[in-house]
């Protein structure tokens, strides 16, 4: 193989290079995200469930979605909210969540996870 050829494959193999890392490039990376089910539990049977649920809701992060939400009885006529989120786990975890909603101690009285899966 004489120079000109060396140089032509080495040429060759920079330009499949370039285009191996743009079309790397344009692929978006795969986001893990999880699936939380937190459990939000209020101090007694005359704490406002909606204006509780509202609170919850109020919390805003970058990468965290609210889902579905449902009240299930505890006992002795008290309800705690059950509600879904989707994070994305380089952004939110729950040790975010549970601080934030438990800043609203009018409301609430503790949150737990009831359920936490990779999505």
């Amino acid at each position: 193989m004489d120079h000109d050829e060396d140089e032509e494959a080495e040429k060759l193999k920079e330009q499949r290079l370039k285009e191996y890392a743009a079309k790397k490039a344009k692929k978006p990376a795969v986001i893990a995200k999880s699936s939380i089910l937190l459990d939000v539990k209020p101090w007694d049977d005359e704490t406002d469930l909606a204006k509780l649920e509202e609170c919850v809701r109020s919390v805003q992060a970058d990468g965290l979605l609210w889902g579905t939400s449902k009240l299930v009885p505890v006992g002795y006529g008290i309800k705690k909210l059950q509600i879904a989120c989707v994070v994305e786990d380089d952004k939110v975890g729950t040790d975010l969540l549970e601080e934030e909603i438990t800043k609203f101690e009018d409301y609430v009285q503790s949150v737990d996870v009831a359920a936490f899966n990779k999505i």
